[in-house]
């Protein structure tokens, strides 16, 4: 005979189960219904650009509170366009408020995503992404915050895998949340500037460059933060004993 205990448990094993496919919907049906998708350009951006400045004059707060919605599920589930919508950021609200909200919605995102992974499908994820993921423990396991911060300073690491090798691996909640908020930083500071002036850009008929982070001005201070990070872990190691 079953429990009233058993039975609260299987409920919230199913709870848990069935959290990412009905996001995951709720997410699909908003930006569909909503035509969020057609936003994730440069050329929307610069069609909707008196509209959009229009929007922030008159409902600033609103129009905030929407950016960072639209920039959380785009990072819950992965959607190409990141980099263009921390861009809006800096177009739209100006280069230090810009990157501020692009950096607080991608860790929101990020941390549903972290969270996500480890209640609802963390052996599922397990089973077929090991290989992958076996490469990054050993060294999580040892030194989470100094190697998720070089994963996140390093613009080469897709940043969807980067969130679930840390749920996957057992990354502490909080570890994650100043790994990730203080690692994409940089990035979000280099793409938000380029759409403070992107204004002015479209005004003189030029494109903005979507690959400014890698050229050797920016990508060089960006190399040496990561090698940085991991000062912690080399004195570790190297340390006598």
């Amino acid at each position: 005979m079953r429990t009233l205990s058993q039975d609260s448990s299987d409920r919230a094993k199913w709870f848990r189960l069935s959290l990412l496919p009905a996001v995951f919907a709720i997410a699909v049906a908003l930006i569909f219904v909503l035509h969020l998708d057609r936003y994730l350009t440069l050329h929307s951006l610069a069609s909707h650009r008196e509209w959009l400045i229009g929007q922030v004059a008159q409902h600033p707060a609103l129009t905030a509170i929407g950016f960072v919605a639209i920039y959380l599920l785009a990072t819950v589930f992965s959607l190409p366009g990141s980099s263009i919508l921390t861009m809006a950021g800096g177009f739209l609200f100006g280069l230090v408020f810009g990157a501020m909200i692009s950096v607080a919605a991608a860790t929101l995102g990020a941390i549903v995503l972290f969270v996500i992974a480890r209640t609802s499908f963390a052996a599922y994820f397990q089973n077929r992404v090991q290989g992958t993921i076996g490469k990054l423990r050993s060294g999580f396991a040892k030194s989470a915050l100094s190697y998720l911060l070089f994963l996140r300073l390093v613009p080469i690491f897709p940043f969807w895998l980067v969130n679930l090798a840390a749920a996957l691996l057992d990354v502490r909640l909080r570890t994650f949340v100043l790994g990730t908020f203080f690692g994409i930083i940089p990035g979000a500071a280099v793409y938000a500037s380029i759409g403070s002036g992107l204004g002015e850009m479209l005004d003189r008929g030029q494109t903005p460059d979507l690959g400014a982070v890698f050229q050797p001005s920016i990508l060089i201070p960006l190399l040496a933060l990561a090698v940085l990070s991991l000062a912690p872990v080399a004195y570790r190691r190297w340390k006598p004993a």
